[in-house]
């Protein structure tokens, strides 16, 4: 499966979490936004303050981000992704969100190969179903 990943679920699988993406063993080829680099180790730096994550733990979760990311297509956040994200969308969607759908719709526009969505935030995952993606994790 080409899937779409953002950073619920790449956070969920990096922290190791029960209810990590089910799907996530099929993914033969991910696709992410730079913005995802950025969610994730912030969502670590608060872990590491706001519930005291030890700093080994924080480096080697450290490392298993920049692994994961090594291992799949990262797409930067560039001028025409933040227009098409700045447009409207057939549901409503923060920013980041935005920024994710825009990013996915512009690869599938460059590479013609429709990408899945994985992802667990519910309003993304309408968000690209109403635009024709098909969504896991949601």
């Amino acid at each position: 499966m080409i899937a779409y990943v953002d950073s619920s679920v790449l956070l969920r699988v990096m922290l190791g979490q029960d209810d990590a993406l089910a799907e996530w063993p099929d993914i033969e080829r991910g696709v992410v936004s730079t913005l995802v680099e950025v969610e994730c180790l912030r969502t670590l730096d608060r872990l590491r303050v706001f519930h005291a994550l030890p700093e080994e733990k924080v480096a080697a979760r450290r490392e298993v981000v920049v692994r994961l990311l090594d291992s799949m297509e990262v797409v930067a956040v560039t001028a025409p992704v933040l227009r098409r994200a700045a447009q409207p969308f057939p549901v409503t969607l923060g920013t980041l969100d935005a920024l994710h759908l825009a990013t996915a719709l512009l690869w599938m526009d460059a590479t013609g190969e429709a990408p899945v969505m994985a992802t667990h935030d519910t309003a993304l995952g309408c968000a690209a179903r109403s635009m024709g993606l098909v969504t896991v994790g949601c």
